[in-house]
């Protein structure tokens, strides 16, 4: 069954078609994305999952497992390599479980 379109508009006054696979405005979401660090590299849904506990500093991510990480609503097992090459990079790694 495909999946109806919403279409929205955001605070911003971007329109755009809402779905399961782009629940806020592109534009804005572009615009919110970091240009650089650990979470400029991971998808939107992963970084939003990150920023939903408070992590924008790579220095806390190693109090959590992998397991851990991939219990977050948007994260994806396929940031989980490159957020543990971002750590490999700065000598730490995921807590072990």
């Amino acid at each position: 069954m495909k999946e109806e379109l919403n279409k929205r508009t955001c605070s911003e006054g971007h329109s755009y078609y809402k779905s399961s696979d782009r629940p806020t405005c592109p534009v804005c979401e572009e615009a919110h994305k970091p240009r650089e660090g650990f979470l400029s590299f991971i998808s939107a849904p992963a970084r939003r999952a990150l920023e939903n506990i408070k992590m924008s500093n790579l220095k806390t991510l190693p109090s959590f497992s992998e397991a851990d990480i991939l219990k977050l609503h948007g994260m994806g097992p396929a940031s989980i390599p490159k957020l543990g090459r971002a750590l490999k990079k700065e000598e730490l790694s995921f807590r072990k479980n």
